[in-house]
């Protein structure tokens, strides 16, 4: 899957390099709220470093931005709350006294910028800070779980469609990284492929 996504994103830049020339297109721009679900894949290391889990869920979000048209090209700035249902357990050998961790909220702001492919489709690239929820278990219970935020680097990118009126429609690929979750938890990465319906102001 990691394969995928990635080709996907580099192939969602590739198409965008023609667009540079055509002067005639015009990028999005204005205010926008949407809603997105899709795929997430939760990849987990203890803390030593020894051991990993992965894990493959749903997840879905609410997002607002507003983006400045330059033309065919485009700036903006870009936030989004979601949340997803991955939970890893690490193998029987972890000697760790929390072996496992859910997934939760997470938390996006960062920039984005793109150009128009055509009339109608831009494409764009992403990057910003993100903030992950999370809670780490012992699959035996007996010891508390430990809630945690993690900290971390989200990038990504992805194709836009203008729907009729105001309705525009996203096909987004996105790797958020989170070093250093806390206790017997090391870093999280999450690759997501989410589609969005929004509206622009």
């Amino acid at each position: 899957m990691k394969k995928t996504v990635a080709a996907f994103a580099i192939a969602a830049g590739m198409v965008a390099v023609p667009g540079m020339a055509q002067a005639q297109n015009v990028a999005p721009g204005g205010f926008y709220v949407g809603a997105l679900a899709g795929y997430e894949g939760l990849d987990v290391e203890s803390g030593d470093g020894s051991v990993s889990a992965d894990a493959d869920s749903a997840v879905y979000g609410v997002t607002a931005g507003y983006d400045l048209s330059l033309g065919s090209a485009f700036v903006g700035i870009e936030g989004e709350l979601s949340t997803s249902s991955g939970s890893t357990q690490f193998p029987d050998s972890f000697g760790g006294a929390r072996d496992g961790l859910d997934a939760d909220g997470q938390y996006y702001i960062g920039a984005r910028a793109g150009f128009a492919v055509t009339p109608g489709i831009a494409a764009y690239g992403k990057v910003g800070y993100t903030a992950l929820d999370t809670k780490a278990f012992t699959s035996a219970g007996s010891l508390d779980e430990l809630d945690e935020n993690a900290s971390g680097l989200r990038f990504g990118g992805g194709l836009q469609v203008q729907l009729p009126g105001a309705l525009e429609g996203r096909l987004e690929y996105r790797r958020s990284r989170y070093d250093d979750i806390g206790g017997d938890i090391g870093d999280a990465t999450t690759d997501q492929v989410v589609a969005g319906l929004g509206l622009r102001f």
